[in-house]
């Protein structure tokens, strides 16, 4: 379907206009061809938009092709980058009004405030002009709209805001949208430790490798308060545009809020894998990779090609970022998972009583950086704020009542970290060497780089800024005064990595993947992974098959088997129940395949029971009462870790104990059922609870009709969060809120046979094709072609838009 809003847009007469180089009798006779012009386009140029909303940029230099990427990222995503640049640069309340003031005043806390120079440096030679012409091209785009040339875009209506002109800076001094660490874990345990001690903590999440807990010395927990993060959570959160909740009732439990941030953190991951030649199908490498964070409308993810002399890359990125960021080019493809390095620690410092800018370090009163902003505000007169900083990080609480402070030191704050743009070097490496020397410098987020050259080579990096804390363990807030200082970085080759594994394959899903014999407790990497049931399942389809096709690969990205769930039902093997209701589910369990297809009764009850009753009923008897709210449901890993090998925790009898726990959890996850689905097991699926259904922020401003058009979905979606089709649910509803909502799969070397989807479609315009055309092909596990070659292009193409430079 020809995306005939760009047509009109780009305004000219439907006719042909061949430039030089572009010219093809391949494409076909009802593909929609216009022509424009484009003020800051040095050279003519060319976007190809294919069947599936996917752009392909022609362009004579890599200067216009980046230019042309913020041009069409903002064609296609105008509302959502806009959003995404003033909530990073603390702007809302500019644009939207006082409600936004307490979250500008966060996010600027957050913002990096070093060495432009270095921060350019960081990202290679290219780095900030590459980033100059994605910006110019966005303001080009900006220009057209705020002179009534372009349509505005319904949320800017919606909001009586305007979008705005970007400086390249805003493009890498924005952190808030990477901070994904381990800082509300460290709060959690410091609470936990508090309440209960230590060993209370051990069912909210799995320390991997085995590793003591410990209080750092001169660390009192209970200085600690379940507030301390409201800064960060803040500065960190998506906008939303629903009447704020009276602070009264926002937050009736500290501690469940607490506890309810640290498991939305562990709720986004990812799976990827690569393939050597010898172990595919295709006689070649393949490459697969499904990022898994946020799912929503707009999508979070983008993909685009970009074509220049030097330059010929394809893949997936952050629409608000030039190049891409997993994908390939004409020689090598790359995939990404988080690989979780600890990279933030909480300081807490005693304050000086006559002067609370003041803290001890090193035995002496210590200054705090005080920086006073004015922040202009919709409507009303503009606001003055203070951010205060210590030498370790932005400070996000002082408690005047304890005399108290306390600032977050994160890697994010250091120069070459902004989170993914060094990606921007991916594009020209041609081989290993060359994709690990662009990896050189890669500071944040850390992740599982896979790799697979046309060539036949793979290979994996494990990469990321991992601070060196002689010693601590990073697990626990420690205090300020100068004992516990980073001592630089581990250097890369201090970091996993592999090339060419003997098996031919390698996979990561976040799990714990340090080698064997690697020195954990040495290097102080990581001691928190995500829950390992994903790769699990992962590894072992692959290590099962000699002959991995592309089909294989895109069938295991959308698996629904929770090895996870069955490793709960085996616990099950021996038990039965006089209660009817009961007795029938257990047969359902252990007859299950483990598969959470949306047709079957047995994965509804396995996932409500799981997920939702079983670790609160483990808690409920393991940990004390005074930590409960803080372990909440704790993590599924943990929970049936420690049901695997009950201890006296249970008392005299623990499997006894474990057994009444499982019976008595199952019969609650019933009871959940039956009031959601009714009362006949017969009529129960996993698909009547687990769907997908995507509504922008914005649309709680809109008319009925309006939320209508900007709502995708609802449909019923296979798979949990445990399944390597992660999909990841709000416990109330069972809507889907994270997962992959782009799914990749390469054929390294033959490129026009890769495979790709992105939920729920390309545009950020609900009035646009291409809005949620891909949504149902998503929540079937299926793909479109990720065309390469030109000729597959001219071939795949809907739209053809000649572009010259204009004025």
């Amino acid at each position: 379907m020809a995306d005939i809003r760009l047509a009109l847009m780009l305004g000219a007469a439907l006719t042909v206009a061949v430039f030089a180089g572009t010219a093809s009798a391949e494409i076909p006779s009802s593909t929609r061809v216009v022509q424009a012009q484009v003020a800051g386009l040095d050279k003519p140029a060319e976007i190809i938009v294919d069947h599936w909303g996917i752009a392909h940029i022609y362009a004579a230099s890599p200067r216009d092709a980046y230019f042309l990427q913020g041009y069409n990222a903002a064609h296609d995503r105008l509302w959502e980058i806009d959003l995404w640049r003033k909530r990073g640069l603390g702007l809302l309340s500019a644009s939207l009004g006082p409600a936004y003031v307490a979250q500008d005043r966060a996010t600027r806390l957050l913002l990096y405030r070093g060495d432009m120079a270095a921060e350019w440096a960081a990202y290679g030679p290219d780095g900030k002009s590459d980033a100059e012409a994605f910006v110019a091209g966005v303001n080009a785009y900006v220009a057209q709209v705020r002179a009534g040339a372009r349509p505005l875009p319904l949320e800017f209506k919606l909001t009586g805001s305007q979008p705005e002109l970007w400086s390249p800076e805003d493009v890498v001094r924005i952190r808030s949208h990477g901070l994904t660490r381990d800082v509300s874990s460290e709060v959690a345990r410091a609470r936990i430790a508090c309440a209960a001690g230590l060993d209370a903590d051990r069912l909210r999440v799995k320390i991997e490798p085995v590793h003591a807990l410990k209080t750092p010395a001169g660390l009192d927990p209970c200085d600690v308060p379940a507030d301390v993060l409201d800064d960060y959570n803040l500065g960190v959160k998506d906008v939303t545009f629903t009447p704020p909740v009276a602070p009264a009732t926002a937050r009736l439990d500290e501690q469940q809020h607490l506890a309810d941030l640290v498991t939305e953190a562990a709720a986004e991951g990812s799976n990827n894998w690569v393939v050597s030649a010898a172990r595919s199908a295709t006689g070649r490498p393949i490459l697969a990779n499904d990022p898994h964070r946020g799912l929503g409308v707009p999508s979070l993810r983008y993909l685009v090609h970009l074509n220049a002399p030097g330059l010929s890359v394809i893949g997936a990125g952050e629409p608000a970022l030039p190049g891409v960021l997993f994908g390939h080019n004409d020689k090598i493809a790359f995939g990404i998972t988080i690989f979780p390095i600890d990279q933030e620690d909480l300081y807490v410092y005693t304050l000086n009583p006559d002067n609370l800018h003041q803290y001890r370090y090193d035995g002496r009163w210590e200054d705090m950086t005080v920086v006073h902003q004015s922040l202009a505000v919709k409507g009303e007169a503009p606001r003055d704020i203070e951010l205060d900083y210590t030498r370790h990080g932005p400070v996000l609480k002082i408690d005047p009542k304890t005399h108290r402070a306390f600032a977050l030191r994160s890697v994010w704050w250091t120069a070459g970290s902004s989170a993914y743009y060094p990606s921007i070097q991916f594009a020209k490496a041609g081989n290993w060497t060359d994709f690990k020397a662009a990896l050189a410098q890669w500071g944040a987020p850390s992740l599982n780089f896979v790799y697979a050259g046309a060539k036949g080579d793979i290979g994996w990096i494990a990469e990321g800024r991992a601070p060196v804390r002689p010693n601590w363990d990073g697990l626990m807030p420690v205090p300020g005064d100068g004992r516990y200082e980073w001592k630089g970085f581990l250097t890369e080759d201090l970091l996993p990595s592999d090339y060419n594994p003997a098996k031919g394959w390698f996979a990561t899903a976040n799990e714990f993947n340090l080698p064997e014999g690697y020195p954990a407790e040495q290097r102080k990497v990581s001691f928190e992974w995500s829950d390992p049931t994903r790769a699990n399942r992962i590894k072992a389809v692959l290590g099962a098959n000699d002959h991995v096709s592309l089909a294989d690969s895109m069938a295991l990205q959308a698996d629904d088997y929770s090895v996870l769930d069955m490793r709960a039902t085996a616990l099950l093997a021996g038990l039965d129940s006089p209660d009817p209701e009961v007795a029938r589910a257990l047969a359902l369990l252990k007859a299950w395949d483990g598969h959470l297809r949306v047709d079957s009764p047995a994965a509804a009850i396995a996932e409500v029971w799981v997920a939702k009753h079983l670790g609160r009923a483990t808690v409920e008897q393991v940990t004390p009462a005074a930590a409960r709210a803080l372990v909440g449901a704790g993590s599924p890993n943990a929970v049936i870790s420690y049901l695997e090998a009950p201890d006296a925790a249970l008392g005299a009898d623990p499997r006894s104990a474990r057994a009444a726990i499982m019976l008595a959890s199952l019969k609650s996850a019933l009871g959940e059922l039956r009031q959601r689905l009714g009362p006949d097991m017969d009529g129960w699926s996993w698909g009547r609870l687990h769907h997908a259904v995507f509504t922008p922020a914005a649309a709680a401003l809109g008319d009925a009709e309006t939320r209508a058009q900007m709502t995708v979905g609802p449909l019923e979606v296979p798979g949990a969060a445990s399944s390597p089709r992660a999909q990841t649910y709000r416990a109330n509803d069972f809507n889907v809120i994270a997962g992959a909502s782009v799914r990749m799969v390469m054929d390294v070397g033959n490129w026009d046979a890769s495979r790709v989807i992105n939920t729920p479609g390309q545009s950020g315009d609900p009035l646009s094709p291409h809005y949620r055309d891909l949504f149902p092909l998503w929540a079937a596990g299926q793909y479109v072609p990720m065309v390469y070659s030109r000729e597959a292009v001219e071939q795949a193409a809907e739209l053809d838009v000649k572009l010259e430079p204009g004025r």
